[in-house]
């Protein structure tokens, strides 16, 4: 019992930590801010709207005041992201990190007042079926944890705008959260390299090429029709012209062009049944002078990697699983290599329990905010609370609803949690000062229009070209 103590004591110690940091990252109307994360981190409902946390005990302010924190506030991310990255990891029986990116989207079609608006892929009802509703999309980067669970740790959150390139933004978030991995002693020199994983639609290649003086291992999905080229052959002596580049071909889609495979391993699962890999080493990409690649100074990069396809016998919910095609940096990839990338990858799936939690259960993309950088200020607070949760899963009780089964100690999910953090936070300090009595200001008079009508803004990317884009000889006319 003493023991126990000791460790949840220590975990205390370390949410009231993070608490203080915390509110020290808030500026301007922090007092308002802080109550709004403690009151989404107590609410046991969902967050319909905005409004409703100000009917939480722990929200001591109006909605105006949450609004205009929202709107005129400060958020210190540079300081809370420093604070994030200096949380404990649990480590992994191989001590390596392992990250996880993707992009989630938060949707505004009808926010005709909102800039920086973009076009954001979204998956509709049916298979195959796709849609581009605007909204802002923001990529996150979250810490994986060894086992099966829905917890992970998000590290960084940056909304992505019409200027800016998906691919080096998501280069830029891996080395700034690597760095402060670094700086809070998560990494030391000589330890295995870091684990990225990423689903399809990164430039897999480009991602692998940008922080290629990290130690970073970039694993991700490829499309099925991808084609990959082998190392070129040795110079024939004599040979006159350009030697070549690219070897032999490797089309995803034509099993006739695939050779023997440098590694072949089978793996027995619980969830998948039995998965085989086979790997080739040494594979790149064709690389273009355009997209990403069109300002790139000097002779385009061959940038090797190992190619896997992992065929397993059943999915959840489906009996004929199609195979599925990865890509790790790892040039020379061995057995051991091999299981541990697509083993990685499959753990990349606990971030859309993450989204799932976030949207659902948070209330993340509810508010109807105007300005983007208010939807930044309210997304650092959902990450605010979400990382108050995680830090404690192992103080809280299990209090369940009465349909609900018992959860084993360690294994709570992140909305049980919640559920019971009202009863640990009356344990912990509360640095946000009492709110002071004020009356509300006079606004609008009744019955008067609006004589500042809010401004129309575009959707989609509205960067210009500085020279038009030339014909092709292909091209037709």
């Amino acid at each position: 019992m003493s023991w126990q103590a000791d460790e949840d004591g220590a975990d205390r110690a370390r949410l009231a930590e993070f608490r203080d940091e915390l509110y020290s990252s808030l500026g301007m109307r922090r007092d308002v801010l802080f109550e709004a994360c403690d009151a989404l981190a107590c609410r046991p409902e969902r967050v319909h709207m905005l409004a409703e946390l100000c009917l939480e005990p722990e929200c001591r302010r109006g909605h105006g005041g949450l609004y205009d924190a929202l709107n005129c506030g400060e958020v210190r991310i540079g300081r809370l992201r420093r604070a994030l990255s200096a949380l404990p990891l649990r480590r992994w029986d191989d001590g390596r990190i392992r990250l996880a990116c993707d992009v989630s989207n938060w949707l505004r079609p009808d926010a005709e007042t909102s800039p920086e608006r973009l076009f954001c892929h979204c998956y509709a009802r049916g298979k195959g079926n796709a849609q581009m509703i605007p909204g802002w999309p923001y990529s996150f980067i979250v810490a994986l944890e060894p086992g099966r669970t829905s917890w992970t740790l998000p590290l960084d959150a940056v909304r992505l705008g019409p200027a800016d390139d998906a691919t080096e933004v998501t280069a830029a978030q891996v080395r700034d959260v690597t760095a402060r991995l670094v700086a809070a002693g998560h990494w030391h020199e000589g330890d295995p390299d870091v684990i990225v994983v990423l689903d399809s639609g990164y430039d897999l290649t480009r991602l692998a090429w940008l922080p290629r003086d990290l130690p970073v291992d970039v694993t991700g999905r490829l499309r099925s029709d991808r084609v990959m080229y082998f190392p070129a052959p040795p110079r024939v002596p004599g040979a006159n012209g350009r030697p070549p580049r690219h070897g032999a071909r490797l089309d995803l889609g034509e099993p006739s062009t695939w050779p023997e495979p440098a590694t072949a391993t089978v793996t027995e699962t619980s969830r998948y049944g039995t998965a085989e890999a086979r790997a080739w080493g040494r594979l790149h990409q064709q690389l273009a002078k355009r997209a990403g690649w069109e300002h790139h100074d000097g002779e385009l990069p061959v940038v090797e990697g190992t190619l896997i396809r992992l065929q397993v016998e059943h999915l959840p919910g489906c009996r004929d699983a199609e195979p599925l095609w990865l890509w790790s940096s790892r040039a020379a990839a061995g057995e051991q290599d091999v299981d541990r990338a697509w083993q990685a990858f499959l753990r990349r799936f606990d971030i859309e329990h993450m989204f799932r939690f976030l949207k659902q259960q948070l209330g993340w993309t509810r508010p109807k905010l105007r300005d983007p950088a208010a939807a930044d200020r309210w997304t650092w607070l959902v990450i605010a609370a979400c990382a108050q949760l995680w830090l404690a899963r192992d103080l809280a009780a299990d209090i369940r609803l009465p349909w609900q089964q018992p959860c084993a100690p360690g294994r709570l999910t992140p909305s049980r949690v919640r559920r019971g953090f009202r009863r640990i936070r009356q344990d912990l300090p509360v640095p946000a000062s009492a709110p002071k009595p004020s009356r509300p200001g006079p606004g609008r008079p009744a019955g008067s229009k609006n004589q500042r009508p809010a401004t129309r803004h575009d959707v989609g990317k509205t960067v210009k070209r500085e020279e038009p884009k030339t014909k092709t000889h292909n091209q037709p006319g």
